[in-house]
Protein backbone atom coordinates (compact mmCIF):
# COMPACT_ATOMS: atom_id res chain seq x y z
CA UNK A 1 0.00 0.00 0.00
CA UNK A 2 1.43 3.23 -0.96
CA UNK A 3 1.70 6.34 1.91
CA UNK A 4 -1.46 8.50 1.86
CA UNK A 5 -1.32 11.86 3.66
CA UNK A 6 -4.49 12.97 5.44
CA UNK A 7 -5.87 15.87 7.74
CA UNK A 8 -7.76 14.97 10.77
CA UNK A 9 -10.03 17.48 12.56
CA UNK A 10 -10.65 17.51 16.35
CA UNK A 11 -13.17 18.77 18.63
CA UNK A 12 -12.61 18.31 22.63
CA UNK A 13 -16.04 17.51 24.09
CA UNK A 14 -16.77 16.62 27.73
CA UNK A 15 -15.70 12.90 26.73
CA UNK A 16 -12.49 13.99 25.14
CA UNK A 17 -11.07 14.78 21.84
CA UNK A 18 -13.80 13.61 18.98
CA UNK A 19 -12.41 13.07 15.40
CA UNK A 20 -15.38 15.00 12.99
CA UNK A 21 -13.75 15.19 9.69
CA UNK A 22 -10.72 14.19 7.80
CA UNK A 23 -9.67 15.64 4.30
CA UNK A 24 -7.00 12.56 2.16
CA UNK A 25 -4.51 15.10 1.09
CA UNK A 26 -2.64 12.78 -1.55
CA UNK A 27 0.47 10.49 -1.18
CA UNK A 28 2.87 13.04 -2.27
CA UNK A 29 5.59 14.28 0.56
CA UNK A 30 6.02 17.39 -1.16
CA UNK A 31 2.69 18.34 -1.56
CA UNK A 32 1.27 17.51 1.48
CA UNK A 33 3.99 19.12 4.00
CA UNK A 34 3.51 21.76 1.55
CA UNK A 35 -0.64 22.03 1.87
CA UNK A 36 -0.25 21.23 6.14
CA UNK A 37 2.18 24.86 6.18
CA UNK A 38 -0.28 27.04 4.77
CA UNK A 39 -2.58 26.34 6.93
CA UNK A 40 -4.15 29.25 9.95
CA UNK A 41 -2.89 28.23 13.54
CA UNK A 42 -0.60 27.63 16.09
CA UNK A 43 1.51 24.71 16.98
CA UNK A 44 1.74 25.47 20.77
CA UNK A 45 -1.07 22.60 21.71
CA UNK A 46 -2.28 22.67 25.12
CA UNK A 47 -4.92 21.80 27.01
CA UNK A 48 -7.01 24.70 26.89
CA UNK A 49 -7.54 24.32 22.93
CA UNK A 50 -10.57 22.83 20.63
CA UNK A 51 -9.81 22.54 17.93
CA UNK A 52 -7.23 20.23 16.50
CA UNK A 53 -5.91 19.44 13.09
CA UNK A 54 -3.97 16.30 12.76
CA UNK A 55 -1.41 16.29 10.35
CA UNK A 56 -0.95 12.20 9.50
CA UNK A 57 0.79 10.02 7.35
CA UNK A 58 -0.22 6.20 6.82
CA UNK A 59 2.71 4.03 6.33
CA UNK A 60 1.97 0.11 5.68
CA UNK A 61 -1.78 0.85 7.29
CA UNK A 62 -0.39 2.21 10.17
CA UNK A 63 -1.15 5.90 11.02
CA UNK A 64 1.33 8.44 12.09
CA UNK A 65 0.78 11.23 13.55
CA UNK A 66 3.26 14.02 11.94
CA UNK A 67 2.34 17.68 13.29
CA UNK A 68 -0.48 19.02 14.91
CA UNK A 69 -1.48 22.40 15.22
CA UNK A 70 -4.81 24.30 16.80
CA UNK A 71 -6.84 26.71 15.72
CA UNK A 72 -9.76 28.95 16.49
CA UNK A 73 -13.09 28.36 14.83
CA UNK A 74 -12.44 31.29 12.03
CA UNK A 75 -9.33 29.49 11.13
CA UNK A 76 -10.60 26.11 11.00
CA UNK A 77 -13.14 27.66 7.88
CA UNK A 78 -10.24 29.65 6.55
CA UNK A 79 -8.25 26.29 6.45
CA UNK A 80 -11.09 24.01 4.79
CA UNK A 81 -11.42 26.71 1.89
CA UNK A 82 -7.41 26.61 1.99
CA UNK A 83 -7.23 22.69 1.77
CA UNK A 84 -10.15 22.74 -0.50
CA UNK A 85 -8.56 25.18 -2.82
CA UNK A 86 -5.56 23.24 -2.72
CA UNK A 87 -6.91 19.76 -3.86
CA UNK A 88 -9.08 21.24 -6.54
CA UNK A 89 -5.78 22.66 -7.78
CA UNK A 90 -3.86 19.07 -7.34
CA UNK A 91 -6.39 17.21 -8.73
CA UNK A 92 -7.63 19.83 -11.82
CA UNK A 93 -5.14 21.56 -12.73
CA UNK A 94 -1.75 20.46 -11.98
CA UNK A 95 -2.34 17.42 -14.09
CA UNK A 96 -2.27 18.68 -18.20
Amino acid sequence: MDTQFYIVLNLKTEKGWESFGRFFIGNSREHAYSLFRKLKGTDEVNEKNVLLLDFMETKKSLPVNLKMITCTLDQLAENCKIITKELFKVSNLEQR
